[in-house]
């Protein structure tokens, strides 16, 4: 097994269909998807999706362009399955160990909420290889994929600093977890270090025994509703699903913006009527990731071991659909150029 940190070129090109996030999902329905023509000679790949799957318009289904992507280059066969919000560990083990039963390889699990479950389906069928986004699992047949999620947060957090007019921006995490903390972090050192007058008001929808803060809008939408009506004018989500909640909130404001994560939802159609108030999204190419993880076993050297999806590398980054923030281009590459160089060490803990 080889160990690559380098992303691939051809990974890179697929970043502008990230379509539509951990950061996290959207319903509670569980949905089990075959795509491509049963065919024995053709690569086998299957997901299993975190809370909300495809159509959440955004963590998984970033995940989804990348697959999209790959069956459409290689003519892959898909399988695609849902959690639920009620799943347990059992449940999540099982997902994988039906998709590996049924021969596909790789069987890629989104979210960090597979990490337990993907360590022990590995153990148990060691010639698949298994692929994670957004935690480490220490097995030899595993792709690990993490991303710096608080280096596109720092850009997030200078875009929000320099656009705010009332010096008061928002932060809304899905579930108080590590990983979203990371979010968080990034997002206030960004702003901080552009205008330290700026106010940061921080609101997490649920504590982190409760996932379902990342797929209930309605939860996310009172949160940001609360925000606009204290003055806050820019709000930064990074909840999966339930973000889509505070950008429909943000869009009944004028002069506020929205804020979005893991994909462009500025472009995502389910999202086009808000997107006028959509500032910028805080990218993470899982898209990108889950492309190389399907070519990697599609050429015979499937990736394996811990793989950084960072902002140097296009891992990360801001969109820029839209337009809304060419204004302040200059100062983003500013804050990028040394965010990649090292002069700027971003924070990944708020403390």
């Amino acid at each position: 097994m080889r160990r690559v940190t380098k992303i691939a070129a051809a990974g890179i090109a697929s970043a502008a269909l990230a379509l539509t996030a951990t950061a996290c999902g959207s319903s509670s329905k569980d949905s089990d998807t075959t795509s491509g023509s049963s065919d024995s000679s053709k690569l086998k790949v299957g997901v299993a999706y975190d809370v909300g799957g495809r159509g959440d318009h955004s963590f998984n289904d970033s995940a989804a362009a990348g697959l999209d992507k790959a069956k459409a280059d290689f003519g892959v066969e898909v399988k695609e399955l849902t959690a639920k919000t009620s799943d347990t560990e059992a449940d999540r083990e099982q997902r994988l160990e039906d998709l590996a039963d049924a021969g596909y390889n790789p069987v890629i699990g989104v979210g960090f909420a597979y990490a337990e479950s993907i360590t022990a389906a590995a153990k148990k069928y060691p010639k698949t290889t298994f692929a994670i986004v957004d935690s480490v699992v220490d097995a030899k047949n595993v792709d690990s994929i993490v991303f710096t999620e608080e280096q596109s947060s720092y850009l997030a957090g200078v875009a929000a600093a320099l656009k705010t007019k009332d010096n008061k921006v928002g932060f809304i995490g899905g579930v108080d977890i590590p990983l979203i903390n990371k979010f968080e972090a990034g997002f206030r050192q960004g702003v901080a270090e552009t205008n330290p007058k700026i106010k940061v008001t921080t609101q997490y929808l649920t504590p982190g025994s409760d996932l379902s803060g990342f797929s209930d809008p309605a939860k996310g939408k009172a949160a940001a509703q609360g925000m606009l009506d204290n003055g806050i004018d820019v709000i930064y989500s990074a909840a999966g699903s339930s973000g889509n909640g505070a950008i429909e909130a943000v869009a009944g404001k004028s002069g506020a913006w929205a804020i979005g994560v893991d994909s462009d939802q500025h472009e995502q159609p389910g999202l086009a009527k808000y997107k006028d108030s959509i500032l910028t999204s805080a990218l993470k190419n899982v898209n990108v990731a889950v492309y190389d993880a399907v070519k990697s076993v599609k050429d015979g050297a499937p990736l394996t071991g811990t793989h950084a999806y960072d902002l140097a590398k296009d891992g990360v980054g801001l969109s820029t659909s839209g337009g809304f923030i060419d204004d302040i281009k200059s100062q983003l590459d500013e804050a990028k150029s040394k965010i990649v160089s090292g002069d700027i060490k971003v924070k990944t803990t708020v403390k």
